[in-house]
């Protein structure tokens, strides 16, 4: 994946994740969590590339 494939990704993961815990239900409150953390190592990873290079 490239540089703004996983930034894209990142930021729709993050988003969503953030809607979940919204939600009453303690199961779905962690998923979100475990999601919106997921969103946000994309969006490193995606940075990582582009100061390297999308060789890595």
């Amino acid at each position: 994946m490239g540089e703004l494939t996983d930034k894209i990704k990142g930021n729709i993961n993050e988003a969503l994740g953030k809607i979940k815990q919204s939600s009453s239900d303690p199961e779905t409150q962690a998923d979100g969590k475990v999601q919106e953390l997921k969103g946000k190592a994309q969006q490193t990873m995606g940075k990582v590339k582009g100061a390297l290079g999308d060789d890595i």
